[in-house]
């Protein structure tokens, strides 16, 4: 899988993860809501309803009615409209409260009637209603009444020739569908019963019950048609209008905002990935040229963020791995430089000794023994060199005295300097110890390559100081001269190995051109630094500046480095 689909798809699953749990919590939240609005919103309903009937039961009548629907709406934030079927529209709360009316919403009107309803005992008898002729023309009314009623309820009724001819009717029991007959009206926990008198005797009692309450509902219907002329008329409330605040939650504007959010992601994905691959590319392009040898390739690196700094730390590495190969190659040449001549002249003498051309005098063999060691010092100098750049030179580290390593250096090069005429001296040095942490062999032979040189860029009449001193917690030894000088543009190169500033490389004015190399890294090894500061005409000082050991630092430790 690709970086881009790898990024992709992590930002995709973030982005719906996140959206979706959002959405999620959205609509929790806003259905919990919508729930509250709704019994809220019934409760309004019922208070508004009960009010009304409350007004209208009271007062009998709806006048002055518009000044409770004013307070309600104001209460409960409902529009509402009342009317009734003969006299219309009686209030209307937009008009209430200085509004223009609004279209009405879209929910069934509710119905408030306030007229009482009629209790009646348990037992009545229609016979008492009154006598002879008058007796059967109430019980006619009734019983049509009572048969009309019986019917609207769903009732099966029976009629029989009564008294004077005046039919009498009965109520036959339910409708098919409607419940067990009046055959099998037994009470609640009541056992069945066991004759045929017993039965019969329950029947009765069951039909006397169905028709007490089914004439009591005629009753009512009869009573409320009655008073309809004399009570108020019911009521017509209609509430909501148009614009509203819906009791629905909406899921489409989520599901919307939810896919341009998941859209935005991806295409952050899209622009982050491109972003962070095309530097990646170009590295990858460079590094694959870097391994097929273009140490030229280089990548662009503009900006502060990571990938900036990744490019420039693969140009720095670019540019070392370059540079270290010109090195190599100088070291090369350099070598190939330094053998050829010597090797070729000790092959002349040779061929020249082997034809006879040459005898084989004691002058002859000590100049050819001179060039072999010539030629070995090189070697060995190359063989520490390369040792102690790779890390692995052997030092063997102990405390010492930094004034008996400048004095054994002044005498194993005094000889030398009072051939050439130059004069080595030591100064600084008091009684004192001024100790050091090191291997005294190769300080001294990093300390020898400096006085070495020194002595040889010196004319006769001349003179070579070793200098020491410690302050600062650091021990530094300067060898002064009062040679030639460097010039200031050779000084960058002068620890370059196989470099001299006699640019014929005569050998009696320089050696091989590794011992200042070998000094520095053998000082670096002993966490120093060698520092240089030359003036053409005057001299030069070479300072070699190493850390004084804290503590006691124990004599004869040994390690390798």
């Amino acid at each position: 899988m690709t970086f881009r689909l790898r990024v992709f798809s992590l930002v995709l699953l973030v982005a719906l993860a996140a959206t979706a749990a959002t959405a999620w919590l959205t609509l929790r939240q806003a259905a919990g809501q919508l729930r509250e609005s709704a019994a809220a919103d019934r409760q309004s309903v019922a208070r508004i309803t009960e009010e009304l009937r409350a007004y209208g039961a009271t007062r009998g009548t709806w006048e002055g009615i518009a000044g409770t629907v004013r307070a309600l709406s104001e209460e409960t934030g409902q529009r509402i409209r009342i009317s009734t079927g003969g006299q219309g529209q009686i209030a209307d709360s937009d008009a209430l409260l200085g509004r223009d009316p609004r279209p009405g919403g879209t929910a069934p009107p509710l119905l408030v009637d306030p007229r009482p309803a009629l209790g009646l005992p348990p037992s009545f008898d229609p016979g008492s209603l009154g006598k002879v002729t008058g007796h059967m023309i109430h019980e006619y009314a009734a019983g049509v009444t009572y048969a009309a009623c019986l019917t609207r309820a769903g009732h099966t009724v029976t009629v029989e020739r009564g008294k004077y001819g005046v039919p009498v009717f009965t109520d036959g029991g339910k409708a098919p569908g409607g419940g067990q007959g009046s055959a099998s009206c037994v009470r609640a926990g009541e056992p069945p019963a066991r004759t045929q008198d017993e039965n019969f005797a329950a029947t009765a009692v069951c039909r006397a019950q169905q028709a007490t309450a089914a004439l009591h509902s005629c009753l009512q219907r009869v009573f409320t048609e009655r008073t309809a002329a004399v009570g108020p008329q019911p009521l017509t409330v209609r509430l909501g209008a148009v614009d509203d605040a819906g009791q629905t939650l909406e899921v489409g504007p989520t599901v919307v905002v939810a896919a341009g959010v998941a859209a935005a992601a991806l295409a952050c994905a899209l622009l982050l990935s491109r972003a962070v691959l095309r530097p990646v590319r170009a590295l990858t392009a460079a590094s694959r040229g870097l391994g097929e040898g273009d140490l030229g390739r280089r990548v662009p690196a503009s900006g502060r963020d990571e990938i900036a700094e990744l490019g420039r730390s693969f140009n720095r590495m670019a540019g070392s791995l370059q540079d270290s190969e010109e090195r190599q190659r100088r070291l090369v040449g350099d070598i190939a430089h330094e053998l050829r001549t010597p090797l070729a002249n000790l092959r002349g003498y040779l061929e020249a000794l082997r034809d006879g051309v040459l005898a084989a005098d004691a002058e002859l063999l000590d100049s050819l023994h001179e060039e072999v060691l010539l030629q070995q010092r090189i070697v060995d100098d190359l063989q520490d060199l390369a040792l102690a750049e790779a890390g692995a030179l052997t030092y063997h580290r102990r405390t010492l005295d930094a004034r008996e390593l400048v004095e054994a250096c002044r005498t194993a090069h005094s000889a030398r300097a009072a051939a050439a005429g130059v004069t080595v001296e030591v100064v600084g040095a008091g009684p004192g110890t001024v100790r050091l942490h090191g291997d005294p062999d190769r300080l001294r032979q990093a300390l020898g390559n400096l006085v070495g040189n020194a002595v040889r860029h010196t004319a006769p009449g001349g003179g070579v100081r070793l200098e020491l001193a410690e302050r600062d917690e650091l021990v530094r030894i300067a060898v002064r001269d009062t040679g030639s000088g460097i010039p200031a543009a050779d000084l960058p190169r002068l620890f370059d190995r196989f470099w001299r500033a006699d640019a014929a490389r005569g050998r009696a004015t320089g050696g091989s051109g590794l011992g200042l190399s070998i000094a520095r890294q053998i000082v670096a090894d002993h966490h120093g630094a060698v520092e240089v500061t030359s003036e053409v005409g005057v001299g030069s000082v070479f300072t070699v500046v190493l850390p004084a050991p804290r503590g006691g630092a124990g004599s004869g430790v040994r390690d390798q480095h």
